[in-house]
């Protein structure tokens, strides 16, 4: 169970990530359009996982290995975003995610039978 402070913290990551992968660090996403889903931060606050939906890309996992080698950069910008709202920036963990594949599936399961 998450506290109020991980979901506030794990909401304002994730409009913050999503405005920079999205305006200031387009190239990242290699002309695909990359959604993040949902941001979950650990209980001592020193971690963030971060699940993106890459959608229009030949190879989704080449844009998550492209985003996964700028995570220095992308914490080094995020923390000048919210410098004032945070005093220690999280160690950031990039996660393609696969819900929206796995509903498909079901979907076309239940329509098959």
């Amino acid at each position: 169970m998450e506290s109020t402070r991980q979901l506030k913290l794990g909401r304002m990551l994730q409009k913050e990530i999503a405005q920079l992968l999205q305006f200031e660090m387009p190239t990242l996403a290699q002309g695909s359009m990359v959604t993040v889903t949902i941001v979950r931060v650990t209980a001592d606050l020193s971690v963030a996982r971060i699940y993106l939906s890459i959608f229009a890309a030949k190879d989704p996992q080449a844009v998550l290995k492209n985003i996964q080698q700028a995570t220095g950069e992308i914490r080094y910008k995020l923390g000048k975003l919210v410098k004032g709202s945070m005093r220690k920036i999280p160690e950031l963990s990039f996660f393609l995610d696969d819900s929206m594949d796995y509903y498909e599936h079901i979907d076309q399961l239940l329509k098959d039978a």
